[in-house]
């Protein structure tokens, strides 16, 4: 059964279309106006060997704000749909990724509550077009909008350019690994028997 879902959300802010392939091959197509951002989610679907394109239209004449926090917000709506019932997945993932001199952590728990943990600085307020503070309120929307359990966090680093890469790909990593379908699980991993 295909893992994919398709979304669509308009508002006065942004207007973004997404398809994810929680299955795929590591294929993107991504146009959100911020090079650096576009930069970084095909890094996720690369990482994460997952099939994404994103089309989106922001208000980026205000700041990047809205693009980036409401692609959070569908990313991680599809993420929930693409699990769909969540039998037979891992549920659980973490990746220790080491990028240069930067090395981050990340795990994941696809149980169905929500809830986010953020531990990341930054020497400068922007890379490459994207506001660092950015990453915290898109990985916040992705943990809430898919309703998993994330934590992350930069352990050191010294570049921000690193640091950012560098939790978007564990958080990749981390998905992937808490999503792959696993022989030996019958139902779903709880002991309450549900998600």
């Amino acid at each position: 059964m295909a893992r994919t879902a398709t979304v669509a959300r308009k508002t006065r802010e942004t207007d973004i279309a997404l398809t994810l392939n929680l299955d795929g091959a590591g294929r993107a197509d991504i146009h959100t106006g911020i090079g650096f951002f576009d930069h970084m989610l095909d890094g996720l679907a690369r990482h994460g060997l997952f099939d994404l394109t994103v089309q989106c239209k922001g208000d980026l004449d205000v700041d990047c704000h809205h693009t980036i926090e409401d692609v959070g917000i569908v990313l991680g709506t599809a993420i929930r749909q693409a699990l769909g019932d969540k039998q037979g997945i891992a549920r659980f993932g973490s990746c220790l990724l080491p990028m240069d001199e930067t090395l981050a952590l990340c795990a994941v728990d696809l149980g169905g509550r929500p809830y986010f943990v953020y531990d990341a600085a930054f020497a400068g307020q922007n890379c490459g077009g994207m506001d660092t503070q950015m990453a915290r309120e898109f990985f916040y929307a992705v943990s809430y909008a898919a309703a998993m359990n994330l934590h992350l966090k930069v352990l050191y680093g010294e570049n921000d350019h690193h640091k950012l890469e560098a939790m978007f790909k564990a958080f990749a990593k981390a998905l992937d690994a808490a999503s792959r379908p696993d022989p030996r699980i019958e139902g779903v991993l709880s002991t309450k028997g549900t998600l």
